[in-house]
């Protein structure tokens, strides 16, 4: 007589485990194209390769989101657990953010279709901001050492919305998601040091989050220009600020080379997308030619990081690796 199949053994198992933490991996391949424009406009170099990136970009959000789409259809419980996981719960908002990059980098070229994705984005982006910090405050209550970085990426989404959006001409929206995104910042950041320092150290798996800290600051500087078109005390406080978290981080960096991969290894790349874009944009405000070349520093670091997390990406999807129960 034949036994049943377990489900965790069954060959459809794997979508089951389809994390939304794959979601950062479009932030990361997004944040290299969008960086990738800016260097070509700066330095006048690479050019063709922003385009390809950010197909490739588009390209992976289509996938993964079809994939977690049939997994909602097919697994719901599991999508609703983690939506009640205390970590994956803010990686949800990576979903939003996409779209805002894709928009972002669509505006050049095609801005009408920008557009659209922008408000598709934007309009997401607010839902599940309010979501997860309903959650946040509900009922059920959060051990602190559940806390990590990576409760930024919803304030994160906030400020990524009016790079676009104002240059779409959505003033007061954008200025909304700006606000609504450094208050959280702030409020946040609080918390999150007072978990780093007071309480137990990060989880190694999550310990390349660490890494989130440069976002913040660094999108919210450009943000912050494409709302007043001027660079001034608050911006360079925005901006130092990210390179200050930056140099936090590149001392712990040594920690990073004893961890085996894992998907928190793609925080590490939109941050870093980041910094070289903020560098680049101040260079060019201020006619800087040391931002240049940091921010042409920080572009190289970011090719390499991104080259790795596909490749390894890809060998732990083959490897089974990463559609996994934890």
């Amino acid at each position: 007589m034949s036994t049943p199949q377990n489900d965790d053994v069954q060959p459809e198992s794997w979508l089951k485990y389809f994390p939304v933490p794959m979601f950062a991996i479009v932030m990361g391949i997004m944040g290299l194209a969008l960086a990738l424009h800016s260097a070509s406009e700066s330095i006048g170099i690479v050019g063709g390769a922003a385009q390809i990136v950010m197909v490739f970009g588009i390209v992976c959000f289509a996938l993964i989101s079809l994939t977690y789409a049939v997994k909602l259809i097919r697994f719901p419980a599991a999508v609703a657990a983690e939506w009640n996981h205390p970590v994956r719960l803010a990686f949800f908002p990576a979903i939003s953010i996409s779209l805002l990059l894709i928009s972002t980098a669509l505006l050049s070229g095609a801005p009408e279709l920008a557009r659209i994705v922008w408000c598709l984005g934007a309009a997401l982006q607010a839902v599940l901001t309010l979501s997860v910090v309903s959650g946040w405050i509900s009922h059920r209550s959060f051990e602190v050492g559940q806390l990590t970085p990576a409760w930024f990426i919803p304030a994160v989404g906030n400020v990524v919305a009016p790079i676009a959006g104002a240059q779409l001409g959505f003033i007061e929206l954008s200025w909304l998601f700006f606000s609504m995104g450094v208050l959280f910042w702030l409020v946040l950041l609080t918390l999150v040091f007072n978990r780093l320092i007071f309480h137990d150290p990060i989880p190694a798996k999550l310990l390349p989050t660490l890494v989130i800290l440069v976002a913040p600051p660094a999108i919210a500087f450009l943000a912050y220009i494409a709302l007043t078109g001027q660079v001034d005390p608050f911006a360079r406080i925005l901006l130092n600020a990210a390179y200050v978290f930056a140099a936090l981080v590149a001392i712990q960096a040594p920690k990073f080379a004893r961890l085996p991969f894992a998907l928190p290894w793609w925080a590490l790349s939109f941050p870093v997308a980041g910094l070289s874009l903020a560098s680049f944009k101040y260079a060019a405000l201020v006619g800087s030619q040391a931002h240049v070349w940091i921010g042409v520093g920080v572009l190289i670091l970011l090719v390499g990081i991104v080259t790795a997390l596909v490749l390894r990406t890809g060998v732990g999807l083959l490897r089974n690796e990463i559609c996994v129960p934890e």
